[in-house]
């Protein structure tokens, strides 16, 4: 999943929140320096990611894209599915999602002395082209999947996706609804865990 489902999978918990948001960042087991709901939030995005990678649904939707797209496919759904979750919010909110969006962008500028580096560099970016808000359209999903092939000196050829997107648009929108449901519970699971932590 990217960056708006990790989000939206951590619940109210600002902390878990950044948490989950900058884990990719955050690389083996030495996280202890984050206050505690920070470091469940890591741990809740790996244990996220984990899921998702094994997942008969998710691994159904990058079939359709591994012949093209090899290796990138699977961040290519990842993408695609916060698609699917910004344009269904009302089915999973009752909070305006422009709304949640802001909230969220403030609550990281409250809390930069917990962020990464890699964060704090690349954070004045997003708010000012507000990508969580950009995956509600195909033309932003565009300009999102460029961005990323980007950074790979444009090898992944990432920036054509969304002919896949359109493509297969209903079949990737039925998957992602049956898979967030599966996920949705899983994620439920795990947050019992870390009460614990």
């Amino acid at each position: 999943m990217n960056f708006l489902a990790h989000i939206y999978l951590s619940g109210d918990n600002d902390h878990i929140k950044i948490g989950n948001f900058m884990a990719d960042g955050i690389r083996g087991k030495h996280f202890d320096q984050y206050p505690t709901d920070i470091q469940k939030g890591i741990i809740l995005h790996r244990a996220i990611d984990t899921f998702t990678d094994a997942h008969p649904i998710f691994r159904q939707s990058t079939k359709k894209l591994h012949a093209r797209y090899h290796h990138y496919a699977g961040v290519i759904v990842d993408v695609f599915y916060d698609h699917f979750l910004a344009k269904n919010w009302t089915k999973y909110s009752n909070e305006n999602l422009e709304e949640y969006i802001l909230a969220f962008y403030q609550s990281l500028e409250d809390n930069r002395g917990h962020l990464t580096d890699r964060t704090i560099h690349y954070l004045p970016y997003m708010i000012k082209q507000n990508w969580l808000s950009t995956y509600q359209t195909v033309s932003g999903i565009h300009t999102i999947l460029t961005q990323m092939d980007s950074l790979t000196k444009f090898k992944s050829k990432m920036q054509f996706a969304t002919e896949e997107l359109e493509q297969f648009y209903d079949e990737f929108e039925n998957e992602f609804t049956t898979f967030f449901e599966d996920l949705k519970q899983h994620v439920l699971e795990q947050s019992e865990i870390l009460e614990y932590l």
